[in-house]
């Protein structure tokens, strides 16, 4: 056995920039390359607007501009500006800020100690300018050094903070930044601070109701059973309604302006809390599930200094309010239990509503008890040796794993291509469900076809989202099929299952689409893979010489070496969204129905003829 040395040279002190360079997963989550709404170059985004919020929730600035172009960010907010003696060591130096005193920001949504050096350690410029006091101060940096201190300067114009940055492409790779993310993240911010207006390449974005707006911008008027039930009190906001057709619970959570996406003590304080108050007004003992079904409700709180389970505040580990304040379950209860009991004594309407959707509930359950429970010993059998699961070792639900928001299931056709797939996957974070064939369309069937169809049963057992998307098991849910008739058909079906049983899946930004390359063009020195007909065309003008062309019929047919180079870092998905203005209903109406006349036109209409473009050429 050789004996290895344990000197001083083997200890190691790496300055700010060096540890956030080598672990950025610890501070922003994963990477990525912007397909995903928790991708990095979001959260960078984030971490600089949370500065920026923070102003505004201290009374100064009530506007926050934002551009991007290409891959530059800019923005700038018309706060109180940063101390112009210590613009530099805000954004360098660990664990400098000036929220650390509670007493001026009890309730910030960051505590400004690493959220902006980050930023600067993680682009690859960094350009920080603060105006106050008829002066301005600026720094630019590359990948976190210092290149440019300028000269303080006299300055005209209003006060406040502006950040530039460029985030790194060796650590980024090929990043876009999709809009409807974007507005997404800047949406939740003015639904939490109403007042706020924020400038997004010249879009204006403010709210007037809160989360009131959040709800209604998430569902359609059409869905909704009832108006929105809208409560607010001193650290704490809440907008509650059901929807007609959706099975599952959805919520919106949020804790000093942090969208906590993994939930935490809040929500399982306000879940309870629900069904308390329900029991309580109606003096009956309702099934805890059958109150729950198909609610759709937004929650805000503050509390002083949170603790969050991580570095990216997804989800509220707090269990107090603050220092000598009441329990963060406690002050969500008696808050829920006063003025919601109150609301249905008042809105005698809306608790006629809630209690037929109750009942109507607890039918539904009953009827489906028998076949739920044969279902679920069918699975646990099926979970000892279930074939059609090739699992990874990590999962979303380990919050202390690094890369657990790297957690992929890949959803394949056949066996050919979970073969390729299994074999040169990453065991670590991406698991393979493999269909034996066409899944069954579910559109306009009941929740009772996910217990009776295997094939659904499992796959809801293998996302281990039965009860609620809080046990989801992994962060990304792709459909891999093959870029044929056969394999869209195939993508579609996949989709009505989810946007019929599980559509906050889908709203919540959990399902992808993998895109595979069409073709394969090389010559002996290089080889390129093609995603379209213009990048074959490009690829073949590209090697000007003798090139080998493979068309991939499917997925089997990308051997699995190749096919790990699909897979990895530069994975290519494209995410799967709703657009709030069509309904799930109409939209699967009008794609998963009867072959109706509209479908057909629209078909007709769309027809495209595919011409070979190399040919033509020559």
């Amino acid at each position: 056995m050789t004996k290895s040395n344990y000197t001083e040279d083997n200890i190691k002190s790496l300055d700010w920039k060096e540890h956030i360079q080598m672990r950025p997963g610890m501070y922003i989550g994963k990477l990525g390359d912007g397909s995903s709404s928790d991708d990095g170059i979001y959260i960078l985004l984030k971490e600089i607007l949370d500065n920026c919020v923070d102003e505004f929730v201290m009374g100064a600035g009530k506007t926050i501009e934002i551009q991007i172009k290409d891959k530059q960010v800019s923005v700038r907010d018309y706060g109180r500006g940063i101390p112009l003696g210590k613009v530099i060591d805000v954004v360098s130096k660990m664990n400098t800020g000036g929220k650390y005193d509670s007493r001026a920001f009890k309730k910030s949504v960051g505590l400004n100690g690493v959220g902006a050096k980050a930023v600067n350690a993680l682009s690859s410029m960094f350009k920080v300018q603060s105006i106050r006091d008829g002066k301005l101060m600026s720094a630019t940096f590359n990948y976190g050094n210092l290149k440019i201190e300028d000269e303080l300067l006299s300055h005209s114009g209003r006060r406040g903070t502006k950040v530039i940055f460029i985030p790194d492409e060796k650590i980024f790779k090929k990043y876009v930044f999709r809009n409807e993310y974007v507005i997404k993240m800047i949406k939740n911010y003015v639904y939490l601070n109403p007042g706020l207006t924020i400038d997004f390449n010249g879009e204006k974005f403010i709210s007037l109701n809160g989360l009131k707006d959040l709800l209604e911008d998430r569902i359609s008027l059409n869905d909704i059973l009832y108006p929105i039930v809208h409560l607010k009190g001193n650290d704490i906001e809440v907008a509650i309604t059901h929807s007609k057709t959706q099975y599952s619970e959805e919520y919106h959570s949020f804790v000093n302006g942090q969208n906590t996406t993994q939930g935490g003590t809040h929500l399982t304080a306000f879940r309870e809390a629900f069904v308390k108050t329900i029991r309580d007004f109606y003096g009956k003992a309702f099934d805890a599930s059958d109150i729950r079904k198909s609610i759709i409700s937004a929650i805000s709180i503050k509390v002083m200094e949170p603790v969050f389970e991580s570095q990216t505040k997804t989800k509220l580990g707090s269990t107090e309010m603050g220092p000598n304040l009441p329990s963060v379950r406690s002050f969500i209860i008696d808050f829920i239990s006063n003025q919601l009991d109150n609301f249905l004594h008042k809105n005698s309407l809306v608790a006629n509503e809630i209690q037929k959707k109750i009942l109507q509930a607890e039918r539904e359950r009953k009827e489906l008890s028998g076949i739920r429970k044969l279902a679920r010993e069918r699975s646990k059998k099926a979970n000892l040796h279930n074939k059609k699961l090739r699992d990874c070792r990590v999962h979303l639900g380990d919050l202390n794993k690094e890369n657990r928001l790297d957690s992929t299931i890949f959803i394949t056709e056949g066996d050919s291509a979970s073969g390729s797939i299994t074999k040169s996957r990453n065991v670590n974070t991406q698991a393979v469900f493999s269909l034996r064939g066409k899944p069954l369309n579910t559109f306009g069937m009941t929740k009772k076809i996910v217990y009776e169809n295997e094939e659904f049963n499992l796959l809801q057992s293998a996302l281990n989202i039965e009860d609620s998307l809080e046990n989801l098991r992994y962060n990304n849910v792709v459909i891999a099929t093959d870029a044929d008739v056969d394999g869209m058909h195939i993508r579609l079906l996949l989709i009505t299952f989810f946007l019929q049983f599980f559509p906050e899946l889908v709203k919540q930004g959990h399902v992808y689409i993998l895109q595979t390359p069409l073709f394969r063009v090389r010559d002996k020195k290089e080889t390129i893979y093609c995603y379209s007909e213009l990048e074959r065309v490009n690829a073949i003008s590209a090697l000007k010489g003798n090139s080998e062309i493979t068309r991939f019929k499917g997925l089997g047919e990308i051997s699995p070496d190749e096919f790990k180079f699909f897979i990895g870092d530069n994975i290519k998905l494209d995410p799967v969204m709703i657009d709030k203005t069509t309904t799930i209903d109409d939209l699967l109406q009008f794609y998963m129905g009867k072959n109706t006349q509209n479908r057909q036109d629209f078909i007709i209409d769309n027809l495209k003829v595919e011409l070979d473009i190399a040919n033509i050429d020559s």
